[in-house]
């Protein structure tokens, strides 16, 4: 396994403050082998919903945890309904005997009760596959081309990792979607899924997939909804100002695990993927969710207008305002668009990430910029000494 002390760490500090705490992530990407460095499996106060007995157990959830001290962790809440309005009166008790880590994939139903049950009273900490701050620097090309699924990215061999891609595609349509609320064909999920693949990092265009698919404009939506909700698909919003120009208004889609878009695009090995047309997309919705993850910022957003300057990613980052150009190239240039984009959104910094290894600017506020270089602190305090043990 590899150490993940960055989300350990936040999860205890989250613990500290809160009577609830929902660990929320897509199945598959380690949260109960996180939960499990806090309460080991087979302690008495932990409950896993998949196993029949614990779910007879959970379907009377005051009795089962009125009496219990100190950590309480339960995994796959979503499948028990009834304990939310339980968490909440457990939660309100004076001097709170007992704290709860509530695991789960993200569903309609743990998303609406968590919010409406617990508002107030519970953190959300969000758990993603393994990223760059907590691999190797020679990690990258391998965690590019595979994704951050632990199973994925360490499997043996590329046909390891590819093969456990695809059962992951096949379970998460034929049962997780159904497991986790969201009431849609598999089949017609499959084909709308593949066909994002042909959309990541460009513009959402609903009616040209409705189109394509044969259904109505509000059922692509909904599709899109429930791959959001899953993690597998970011929606990136436009950044909208009375600038004068005509702003693009659509979002912009991404692809959340770079193996799973090889996956779809039938990428099956490093050499497939440099000599396949999605080569630059690719690069850049992998280093755009690896530049979130490290940066944290409050909010994120592209820019474009219709008259054609673009911006890959506008963060607010503490209280600045940071642009971001990705580029697949040996040493990218300054252009045209990047000063519109400073001089429209008032940037205080522009970089431009790259696959390189050197830092240079191009302009006062444009500076060149590897990928690893970007993870700055994040690195330091998420990745151990010796990151792979066991």
């Amino acid at each position: 396994m590899i150490a993940r002390p960055y989300y350990l760490n936040r999860l205890k500090k989250a613990l500290a403050r809160n009577p609830v705490v929902t660990l929320l992530g897509p199945r598959q990407c380690g949260k109960t082998t996180l939960a499990r460095q806090l309460v080991p499996a087979g302690h008495p106060h932990y409950f896993d919903l998949e196993d029949p007995v614990v779910a007879q157990l959970m379907e009377n959830p005051m009795t089962a945890l009125q009496d219990l001290r100190g950590l309480v962790v339960i995994d796959e809440a979503q499948r028990q309904p009834k304990l939310f309005p339980v968490l909440r009166v457990l939660a309100d008790r004076a001097k709170q005997p007992a704290t709860f880590l509530i695991l789960g994939s993200a569903s309609p139903e743990l998303s609406r009760q968590a919010s409406e049950s617990l508002a107030g009273r519970v953190e959300l900490v969000e758990l993603r596959g393994f990223d760059l701050a907590e691999l190797p620097d020679r990690a990258q090309e391998t965690l590019w081309q595979r994704g951050g699924f632990p199973r994925s990215f360490l499997a043996a061999d590329d046909e390891s990792s590819a093969a456990w891609r695809k059962n992951f595609i096949l379970t998460f349509l034929e049962r997780d979607l159904a497991a986790l609320g969201f009431a849609l064909s598999p089949a017609l999920m499959g084909r709308f899924w593949t066909m994002l693949a042909h959309y990541h990092a460009q513009l959402w265009n609903g009616s040209e997939i409705a189109a394509s698919l044969g259904i109505a404009p509000n059922t692509a939506r909904a599709y899109l909804d429930a791959l959001e909700q899953t993690f597998m698909i970011r929606r990136l919003l436009p950044w909208q100002a009375n600038l004068g120009k005509r702003l693009v208004k659509s979002p912009k889609l991404y692809f959340r695990d770079s193996g799973l878009f090889h996956s779809l695009c039938g990428i099956r090995s490093a050499a497939e993927l440099l000599t396949h047309p999605k080569l630059g997309a690719s690069w850049e919705g992998f280093a755009l969710e690896e530049i979130i993850q490290a940066q944290q910022p409050d909010q994120t957003w592209f820019y474009a207008v219709h008259s054609g300057s673009e911006l890959d990613l506008l963060m607010e980052l503490k209280g600045r305002r940071i642009g971001v150009e990705f580029k697949r190239a040996d040493a990218p240039a300054a252009s045209r668009s990047m000063h519109l984009a400073i001089s429209d959104l008032g940037l205080d910094e522009l970089w431009v990430i790259y696959p390189g290894q050197r830092v240079y600017a191009l302009d006062d506020k444009i500076t060149v910029r590897p990928l690893a270089d970007c993870i700055g602190t994040r690195r330091k305090s998420a990745r151990p000494n010796h990151p792979r043990t066991g």
